[in-house]
């Protein structure tokens, strides 16, 4: 079947009941109100999502899941990696300088995904058909079976531009699995994942991992200036909710989202703008890991701008246990999980290239009120798994019934901007201390170009135990000002350690340094 006809028939009935439903609702609602029902052309839009997420929010949750039959059942990594979409098949024909490849079923891929594109404003949807993909002929010796699909879905898709070289369209964004994303800048590659919500995370009673079920992508016009929309479902047991992305890839590739969440009950532990990432170890948090590498980690901070004008800069870390720490904040004006590092001799990995690794960059817009940027910590023994998880969590629920919106901008670039006159933390080493093996020993360097001759002051402060030895050293070759102190955990388990340099005025000169230790 030739591409044109395949999009043709799959046009059939456009995006579905739901739409219809939903539009027939609000007809109903006019008629009562003795309100106009327009009859011009409805472009999709934003409220046609969030009157489906609305609707889907009064019925009981089930979880889309489709049994992987035919060539998509039992794959291995590597033949699951052997299957490709067929490129030739561009549902954007390159439409707007974008193109799309659509993901197929398989491993840890089963819920199936409605994927749809819309065009002159009206949803097109994409089925699924084996027939879209190619079989690398080295994992699948005997040929694939393009005619057994059973009730399977695509599992998400991945969008492409001319992001690094002209001519060459790069891979710079995948929605694929539960409401996870990646996006990368120019000259960065994947790492960090966003996520649609975050939804008991590091509970007890254990995470719930909402879904995305619909995505339509809307062909770009050619004078969208490289920004493409895309609108997708969430759903789950406890929220339904509907998402709006404008993405425009580049240099720092924006992701602008609004989001309508409609809850089936009253959500208190709901993290809004999560990010996702790995960190293992680096010179300021090793404990008795033994590798050739210096550092090992997606990101090594997460960076906040509070809504009081304070820069905060608190360290990762692989603690031997689960760790939460909650940074209360009225209208923050950013965070992100962010790879400050940025050499190659910080990693010295040539395959993994942690030093290429993108940060990302969380901008409320409107007002976000009262609530806690929250950083979840959990154990890890290796690279392999994502163990560190931000977001901001409301002070006041998310309540069953009513509709709680939030809009915001990600940036995803090798670093953020920096928007405050303040010194940045350059790196941060700890061990144990030379002096008494009970003692920790830590070295904070900031950047010493905003300092003259005259030193700044050094305030430590810990939760628990005592700070002893506290000193500043200029290394005027390194460009670095350096603090130095030592840590008396005396019977504490646990504390949390700060540090800022200041004037001798007391108003802070540098980035706030936070860190916890543990025993």
């Amino acid at each position: 079947m030739k591409r044109r006809q395949f999009l043709n028939a799959a046009s059939v009935l456009a995006v579905g009941g739901q739409i219809v439903a939903a539009r027939a609702q609000a007809q109903e609602a006019d008629d009562e109100t003795g309100g106009d029902v327009p009859t011009a052309h409805h472009d999709f839009g934003f409220e046609d999502v969030a009157a489906i997420a609305e609707d889907r929010a009064t019925r009981v949750y089930t979880q889309p899941v489709a049994e992987q039959v035919g060539s998509f059942a039992d794959l291995n990594y590597d033949q699951y990696r052997g299957i490709r979409f067929r490129r030739d098949l561009d549902p954007l024909e390159g439409r707007g300088g974008f193109a799309l490849d659509l993901l197929p079923p398989g491993v840890i891929f089963y819920e199936p995904v409605n994927i749809s594109i819309v065009r002159d404003g009206v949803p097109q949807k994409l089925g699924f058909d084996p027939h879209m993909l190619e079989f690398d002929p080295s994992q699948f010796p005997d040929g694939a079976d393009l005619d057994t699909k059973g009730e399977m879905g695509w599992s998400g898709f991945r969008m492409r531009t001319t992001l690094n070289k002209p001519g060459v369209m790069d891979e710079f964004l995948v929605f694929q699995g539960a409401t996870y994303f990646r996006a990368v800048a120019r000259g960065t590659l994947y790492g960090l994942s966003a996520r649609g919500l975050a939804i008991k995370t590091g509970s007890p009673d254990g995470e719930e991992f909402p879904l995305f079920t619909d995505f339509w992508i809307h062909e770009a016009d050619p004078n969208s200036a490289g920004t493409i929309r895309i609108h997708a479902i969430l759903d789950s047991k406890s929220v339904t909710g509907a998402y709006e992305f404008d993405v425009s890839p580049g240099a720092v590739t924006m992701v602008r989202t609004r989001v309508a969440l409609f809850p089936r009950i009253d959500l208190r532990e709901t993290g809004i703008a999560p990010l996702t990432s790995m960190f293992w170890f680096s010179p300021a948090s090793r404990r008795t890991v033994d590798d050739y590498r210096p550092a090992v980690h997606d990101s090594d901070g997460l960076q906040m701008h509070t809504g009081a004008g304070q820069a905060l800069w608190r360290s990762l870390s692989s603690p031997k246990n689960l760790q939460i720490a909650s940074f209360v904040d009225s209208d923050p004006r950013g965070f992100g999980l962010i790879q400050r590092k940025r050499e190659f001799e910080d990693y010295q990995d040539a395959e993994a290239s942690y030093h290429l690794r993108p940060s990302a960059w969380i901008e409320p817009e409107g007002d976000w009120g009262d609530g806690e940027i929250r950083l979840v910590e959990i154990p890890v023994e290796n690279e392999f798994n994502d163990n560190i998880v931000s977001y901001w969590v409301p002070k006041e629920p998310i309540t069953k019934g009513k509709r709680r919106e939030f809009q915001y901008r990600m940036s995803f670039s090798a670093l953020p901007p920096s928007e405050l006159p303040l010194a940045k933390i350059r790196q941060v080493r700890s061990g144990r201390s030379i002096n008494e093996e009970t003692q920790r020993s830590y070295i904070v360097d900031f950047d010493l170009s905003l300092f003259s001759s005259e030193l700044p002051e050094s305030k430590v402060t810990t939760s628990k135990g005592k700070i002893v030895h506290a000193y500043l050293k200029q290394l005027p070759e390194q460009q670095v000002l350096r603090l130095a102190f030592e840590f008396q955990p005396e019977n504490a388990q646990f504390a949390d350690i700060q540090a800022v340099l200041t004037g001798k005025d007391g108003i802070a000169l540098s980035e706030t340094w936070m860190t916890r230790w543990s025993a």
